[in-house]
């Protein structure tokens, strides 16, 4: 199986950011700062609201908490439509039916859905590259974040991106064969874990991690497997006590990757080590702090973030070990995503594992 991956990244999470108004100096939506002048400042000022430009498309929602269909929409058709890619990323926090996050505009009395999904795309990968871009530009991220380049899983390895045997550091290849060999505990066809081992959001070791992902199938296993489940972080921030809500919200996490390092050793994989799609994704420690619960701003709502495969090697700040894996082991859902052709995700609030 392979599954051509775009990462995008974004501004620092919202709950380490000191909000304030931004002069509006770009025709798209600004946001707040860090700090006056902070150069990884994200630049929206407030929740977007969904204009209904993609109303029009025939689609459905895939479950009652995340995930809507467009079958016969093709991205190619809406690349340079500025106002339905804005759309298109408010869309997938925007649509449902529940209003447990509360607000006094219809469009904001519904469910984060998390996940977008799209039917036999013809969208070439510099295609993918620039509605990944525009995804963010769009939603306010901060003028040094580019697309990510991930340590490993990049054009070091000789897997091509396309047809034409075409490398791209900012596409990642996700092989099958290439899984089985690095991570054999995890992925050989002996291999014995728990489906819910896998869930994570994308590259959170990162101090600038992802912000939208775009996952495109193409070469999916002729028999059984290659689909990829997705679970809703505001789902399950929503169904935790409001005691329990209040200590995640006190919390941050580390987010910890050392199997970087173990297949570089084991394997002479060669890594990259600057400017993984932000100056501050540097290094090879590949160790970052983020809060636990995170709240989006394009919607506002809150989604728990310390969760996942993402701090499988980490742990929770400022507690016990013994606590720190309980917190870490407490919540699960999920979503299954049957094989498609393309996925636009938000990675602030979608977890997705991979079969």
């Amino acid at each position: 199986i392979h599954i051509q991956h775009t990462n995008i990244n974004m501004a620092p999470p919202v709950a380490d950011i000191d909000v304030q108004t931004a002069p509006v100096v770009v025709p798209v939506p600004t946001k707040g700062s860090i700090a006056p002048g902070h150069s990884s400042a994200s630049r929206l000022s407030g929740p977007l609201t969904y204009s209904g430009t993609l109303d029009t498309y025939e689609h459905f929602d895939v479950t009652n908490v995340i995930g809507r269909e467009f079958p016969n929409l093709q991205l190619s058709e809406i690349l340079h439509d500025d106002d339905k890619i804005r759309d298109l990323a408010i869309l997938g926090k925007l649509i449902g039916g529940f209003c447990s996050r509360g607000s006094s505009t219809d469009t904001r009395k519904v469910s984060q859905r998390g996940v977008v999904f799209f039917r036999n795309q013809d969208l070439s990968i510099d295609d993918q590259k620039l509605l990944g871009q525009r995804l963010g530009e769009l939603t306010g991220k901060p003028e040094t974040s580019k697309l990510h380049k991930h340590a490993l899983a990049n054009s070091k390895r000789g897997i091509a991106v396309d047809e034409n045997g075409k490398l791209d550091d900012e596409v990642s290849v996700i092989s099958s064969e290439q899984n089985r060999k690095y991570y054999a505990d995890r992925y050989g066809y002996t291999a014995k874990r728990l489906a819910s081992e896998g869930w994570h959001a994308d590259i959170t070791f990162e101090h600038i991690p992802s912000d939208y992902a775009i996952l495109k199938i193409v070469q999916p296993p002729e028999d059984v497997g290659g689909d990829t489940l997705w679970a809703s972080g505001y789902e399950v921030y929503d169904r935790l006590s409001p005691a329990l809500q209040k200590l995640a919200e006190s919390l941050t996490a580390t987010h910890h990757q050392p199997n970087f390092v173990r297949v570089k050793e084991a394997f002479g994989a060669e890594l990259i080590d600057q400017f993984r799609g932000a100056p501050e994704n540097n290094g090879l420690d590949f160790k970052a702090e983020h809060p636990v619960v995170r709240t989006n701003p394009v919607t506002g709502w809150k989604s728990l973030f310390g969760a996942g495969h993402q701090v499988h090697a980490g742990w929770i700040n400022g507690v016990t070990e013994r606590e720190s894996e309980i917190l870490k082991a407490y919540c699960r859902f999920f979503q299954n995503m049957k094989v498609s052709s393309c996925a636009v995700a938000d990675r602030r609030n979608s977890l997705p594992t991979h079969f």
